[in-house]
């Protein structure tokens, strides 16, 4: 039987990236994919080129969200949407194209493979970082390699956006639960999911800082990312 596959991809002011990426994914040419993106009001009017492409592309489809909401809310929408549309398998990625659409196919080979979550890693052997600063670099490390020793978790890369889920992952977590918004969403998620004890499998990937827009990532993000280190830690004990 084959797998119902959905992408969401939350974007705010990704006129520059996001018609191109839509377009990449699609001519992949895997059956039964379709593609969510969930759009922040852009200022820039990313929403109006996804309803363009929306002719073209007959399995795409868009939230278009009143304001800036925040990327943790927006991946929680993406996945009632697809979740409500019968999605067995539930990727996520950036519209910045730091994350290569070529990788997709491997990602799925994965998840045939019988793990539950497939998590494109920066932080494994052959995984890569091109584009970074020093600063940038050690702030990333410094993240993770604190959210792993004192949550005890067992995923190198707990902030990359780039992963699959099967539909039975999702299915099994209270979404009203999860109280991070940012980036630090992402680390709460596979919190969980450890707890859960679900099979997840790391994979090398090459990521590569954005080329065209702006950067979502603030010093605020950076400090609600250690806060909810600590909320979780809380909630261990």
């Amino acid at each position: 039987m084959e797998k119902n596959i959905f992408i969401i991809i939350p974007t705010y002011n990704e006129k520059e990236n996001i018609q191109k990426l839509v377009e990449e994914i699609f001519n992949l040419k895997i059956k039964n994919l379709h593609i969510l993106i969930v759009d922040d009001n852009s200022l820039d009017k990313t929403g109006d080129i996804i309803e363009n492409c929306k002719l073209k592309f007959p399995f795409l489809y868009l939230i278009q969200r009143e304001k800036k909401l925040g990327i943790g809310g927006a991946y929680l929408a993406g996945f009632e949407f697809a979740l409500n549309k019968k999605a067995d398998l539930i990727f996520q990625m950036d519209a910045d194209f730091s994350h290569n659409p070529k990788e997709i196919p491997n990602f799925l080979n994965k998840i045939d493979k019988g793990f539950d979550i497939i998590i494109g890693s920066r932080r494994i052997k052959n995984g890569k970082i091109i584009g970074w600063g020093i600063l940038r670099s050690l702030m990333s490390l410094g993240a993770n390699l604190s959210s792993r020793w004192i949550l005890k978790l067992k995923t190198r890369d707990l902030t990359s956006g780039f992963r699959c889920y099967k539909k039975e992952v999702l299915e099994n977590l209270d979404f009203k639960k999860i109280k991070s918004n940012g980036y630090s969403f992402l680390e709460e998620i596979i919190y969980l999911c450890e707890r859960k004890n679900f099979k997840i499998k790391e994979v090398p990937i090459t990521f590569i800082d954005r080329q065209r827009g702006k950067s979502k990532l603030s010093f605020k993000e950076i400090i609600l990312f250690f806060l909810t280190i600590f909320k979780l830690k809380i909630k261990d004990l």
